[in-house]
């Protein structure tokens, strides 16, 4: 949804065929020009594969998204559709060095997961790479935020839409996340969008890539620490 001109726009990955594509307009244009059809440059997906970032069995790597806490208890956010059915995570690919267990998993529909520091040899400071994350806020469209993510690192860009809905395949269908015009690659799942130091949300998937250029979507980070009653430290 675009707020600023309040239409719809519908993005239609490579997977969507032409008559499928047709259909679209067809359907849209019975509303004028309250939604939109537009080609998107790929095919959605959530972002996993192997390499540095945080490990689980199978050669999954994702990125930790923020630190959080409850009480005298930590944990890191990263995307659900990291920590489902994973059960532990780990420092490295050899999986030597556990950080702790998957606590908590919303996916599909939302798409956010919990794991608790469960080793205290294993550090985890309130950072985002070299910024400090004091705090969470809202996005709006036209916002300039920047992401990390443990394949491609910072990249920065600008809020385009928000109450996104994503169909990843396979019956995996996420609703209510923020889209913004920033690239990133698999393995950069869960990392952390931002605005200053405040966190707003964390990374679900995308299309495109860092070479060409993509689209990726953000599950909104209040929700998560609504839902376990955690705060960002």
């Amino acid at each position: 949804m675009d707020e600023e001109s309040g239409t719809l726009r519908v993005l239609a990955g490579a997977a969507v065929g032409r008559a499928d594509l047709a259909r679209l307009d067809r359907t849209a244009g019975r509303f004028g020009g309250a939604v939109t059809v537009e080609r998107s440059g790929g095919t959605p997906r959530t972002l996993l594969s192997g390499g540095d970032g945080v490990y689980a069995s199978g050669g999954v790597r994702c990125s930790v998204g923020v630190n959080v806490q409850s009480g005298s208890t930590y944990y890191f956010v990263t995307a659900g559709h990291c920590t489902d059915a994973l059960p532990t995570w780990y420092t490295s690919s050899g999986l030597t060095t556990p950080v702790g267990p998957t606590t908590g998993t919303s996916f599909p529909g939302d798409d956010y997961g919990v794991v608790r520091y469960a080793n205290a040899a294993v550090p985890h400071p309130g950072t985002a790479g070299a910024v400090d994350i004091t705090g969470t806020t809202t996005a709006h469209v036209g916002q300039q935020v920047c992401r990390r993510g443990a394949t491609t690192g910072v990249r920065c860009g600008q809020v385009t839409g928000l109450n996104a809905t994503v169909n990843y395949g396979g019956g995996s269908v996420v609703s209510g996340l923020i889209q913004t015009n920033i690239c990133a690659e698999p393995g950069d799942s869960g990392g952390p969008l931002y605005a200053g130091d405040k966190v707003i949300g964390i990374l679900s998937g995308g299309s495109g890539d860092c070479a060409s250029g993509g689209t990726t979507y953000y599950q909104p980070i209040q929700e998560v620490l609504n839902a376990y009653g955690l705060t960002v430290y």
